[in-house]
């Protein structure tokens, strides 16, 4: 029986490694992984990342029956260290050609950073603003080079924002615009992950499948990712959810250390998250109180210690996550 889902394994969480692109795929391809979404690309000294390589990328996925998802694009225009505006159309073009090389439609978008962390970073709406006005004006690129740019649920925008743009932008589900799904980054953006999900669910095109858990502390709550299986998200319930779309997502496996502090204490940076109900912090501090005492966030620089053997628990996690769904609800391809 073959499953609905195919999981893969997104090049960050294996970063420490430095595995060039055709490495990765082998290295995907031996650990029982269905596909990579390649988010960073590591090159050998010399090594370009020129025409007939991603063609070469392209190749070898197909002969190892491996999908492809490509990463590179950006959404917002402005260079997040100075806040100069910055063109974002040379950017997302070039992703989009290297993307059509390899035989991936899906361009994953992040333009990275805890923006409402910083008192330097520009207003939401004013970001949500200039973002619109940028992709307005690459929609036509995008749709003749017949890709979608997926943004990433990151740190920059909540799903509640995120429709909001994507309405600012005449955009439309199934275009060329849509959301690459990150299912703990929610709860960083102190969304209920299932939640979050059902909001953007009819824009979602990949996913970055992570799972997080949160915990109390003296300024409020700490989100962190885990080993998959053994947080907070509910991928079952998820799964159902994304299995309702008339295309095939694939679940690409994000994973890395590090914890993301919420002093949702502070009324100051509480206000930066106005969509946020009483309903859905009270759910997020009841997930606080689910996580197991014993699950404590792996420090950053732990990470390339653990990256290889963590990765290949969370694929067969995932995969026996997927499986126990599939049988429970009748679902096969």
């Amino acid at each position: 029986m073959t499953s609905v889902f195919r999981v893969g394994v997104d090049s960050y969480s294996l970063g420490p490694l430095r595995l060039n692109p055709l490495a990765l795929l082998d290295w995907a391809k031996a650990h029982g992984a269905d596909g990579t979404h390649f988010t960073d690309i590591y090159l050998e000294p010399g090594q370009t990342l020129h025409d007939e390589l991603l063609t070469q990328v392209g190749r070898r996925a197909a002969e190892l029956g491996l999908y492809v998802e490509w990463g590179g694009g950006q959404h917002i225009p402005f260079d997040t260290n100075t806040w100069q505006p910055k063109d974002l159309r040379p950017i997302n073009e070039a992703a989009a050609r290297q993307a059509r090389l390899t035989g991936a439609r899906v361009v994953r978008s992040c333009s990275g950073g805890l923006m409402r962390w910083s008192d330097q970073a520009p207003p939401t709406e004013t970001l949500l603003r200039e973002t619109a006005r940028a992709l307005r004006a690459q929609k036509a690129m995008l749709t003749e080079l017949g890709i979608v740019l997926a943004i990433e649920l990151h740190f920059e925008f909540t799903t509640f924002e995120l429709l909001r743009l994507f309405d600012m932008c005449d955009a439309e589900p199934g275009g060329c615009l849509g959301i690459c799904l990150d299912t703990m980054n929610l709860l960083t953006m102190l969304e209920d992950p299932l939640a979050g999900t059902e909001r953007i669910l009819p824009w979602v095109v990949a996913t970055h499948a992570k799972d997080g858990a949160l915990r109390l502390t003296d300024a409020g709550l700490e989100s962190f990712t885990t080993e998959i299986g053994n947080g907070v998200v509910d991928f079952p319930r998820i799964l159902s959810r994304l299995a309702t779309l008339n295309r095939p997502i694939h679940l690409s496996i994000e994973d890395h250390g590090g914890s993301f502090a919420l002093p949702i204490y502070d009324p100051t940076f509480l206000s930066r998250f106005p969509d946020l109900t009483a309903t859905e912090l009270a759910r997020l501090v009841q997930l606080a109180h689910r996580t197991a005492p014993t699950t404590t966030p792996l420090e950053r620089a732990e990470w390339p210690k653990q990256c290889a053997s963590r990765v290949s628990r969370d694929i067969a996690n995932l995969k026996a996550i997927v499986e126990r769904w599939s049988s429970s609800a009748g679902r096969t391809v």
